[in-house]
This record gives structure tokens, sequence and C-alpha cells, in this order.
């Protein structure tokens, strides 16, 4: 409800506000301030909170949207997007994509990867799927895990995750990879398979996808990522 603040008088007429009417205003004001915020922007890979929900629902961190022709990363030092490169071939981003807060592929994620020398040393990738258009960056969103790629990268690890928007009811359905169309998960692989590609044949392409993996998997690889985390930056040793 509306409380009245006072009577509305004609112009050049002086009109009384009711000393209660004020009262109930500061109250309501009083309420519904928040005291408890950040007043600087927190660095998106440290200082972002990876979600209460973890390892089922995490907070994912958005870099590209399918419509980027061009492929954009945190930048470590700043927090900033910076440009990395145009998109290597025709092909978009068939999903929203970044990674989440405070996690890292160490030595944990590459002991759930056969054949993986180390892990790349970055925040853990997630793919996140949306029934609605979401064409921006630099956003936090609530992803759903459903399961993930096993992605060598040069012999380091560099598992994608794959996600839903929590929020987006179309999806409520989906609580592991094997509930989204076949095509869906496909045009994922394919993505990564050929995404760094050199589509002039010179150099070797160093990506190999060794296997999908659903839910279960996926929680212990955010899990893994996040014990990586731990260590690399929150050990004493670290401090």
């Amino acid at each position: 409800m509306i409380t009245p603040l006072g009577r509305v008088g004609r112009v050049g007429e002086v009109c009384s506000i009711q000393p209660a009417a004020i009262e109930s205003a500061r109250f309501v004001a009083e309420e519904t301030t928040i005291t408890a915020f950040d007043r600087f922007r927190a660095h998106p890979w440290h200082g972002l909170p990876f979600g209460d929900g973890a390892p089922t629902v995490v907070d994912a961190y958005i870099e590209i949207t399918p419509f980027d022709a061009v492929k954009y990363e945190i930048d470590k030092q700043t927090g900033y997007l910076r440009v990395d490169r145009p998109q290597g071939s025709s092909a978009l981003p068939p999903t929203l994509y970044g990674f989440v807060p405070q996690t890292y592929c160490g030595d944990r994620v590459a002991a759930l990867t056969p054949a993986a020398e180390v892990g790349d040393g970055d925040p853990l990738d997630i793919c996140v799927l949306s029934q609605q258009r979401i064409d921006r960056a630099e956003i936090v969103l609530p992803a759903r895990v459903l399961g993930g790629l096993q992605v060598l990268d040069g012999g380091e690890a560099d598992d994608k995750i794959i996600a839903v928007l929590d929020s987006d009811t179309v999806f409520h359905y989906a609580k592991d990879v094997k509930h989204l169309p076949v095509a869906v998960v496909q045009r994922i692989v394919h993505y990564f398979a050929t995404y760094k590609m050199d589509i002039t044949g010179e150099t070797p392409n160093a990506i190999e996808i060794v296997d999908t993996y659903g839910a279960e998997h996926a929680r212990t690889v955010v899990q893994a990522s996040l014990d990586d985390y731990n260590e690399a930056f929150r050990s004493p040793d670290k401090a």
C-alpha cells in the first residue's frame, strides 16, 4: 500500500505532510536498504562467488555469447574482458560460454583426464544453454550442471562443463546431459573440436575431445577445480 504523504494543492498553495506518513516512508526505506555490498567492481575470477549450490548449481561468468564472431576472455590481472582473437572459422559458439569463479584447473582436474600432463591453469570453462536469446557478455547467471566434455589442449586438461540456465523453466526437466537433444551436444563437441583449427592446414589441431560425461562426473570436475583453486590461491604458502 502506498502511504499518502499529504494533500495535493493548487498552484501557490502550501500542502501539509503528515508526520505519520514521513515515519512510515522512513521505515520502508530502512527496511529495503541493502547495507552489505561491494563498493568496487569485484574481479570476476577471484572476487565473484561460485554459487551456494555448487557443485550442482554454480554461478557462471559469461565471456562470449552465441552471437560473437570475436573470442573474448578475461584478463587475469585486471579482470576486464580482453579481445583474444576473431573466431578461427565461420562457426560461432553454440552456447553462452564463460567460467565458474574461484575455480582452477590444476592437478586434481588433470588427474580426471586420461593422458593429461597438467591442468591448463585457467578457471573451469562452462557452456550454458538458454531458451531465450542472451546477447550480452559480462553477466553472471545460475547454471545447473548437466555434464561436460573431456578436452585435451596441447596435453593440458581443458574441461568444458555443459549446463543450462537454472532459472529457465524450459529446461526444468534436464538433470543430465543425456536429457538434452543429441544434436545440441554434438554441436558443442564439433565447435570445440574445431574452434582452434588452423583453416590453412599449416599447423596440426592441438585439440582432442577425449570423451563426454554426465552430471555425476561433471560435479566431480567442478569440485576438483574448487579444491585446486583453494590450494593455488588460499593455501598458507600462497598468502
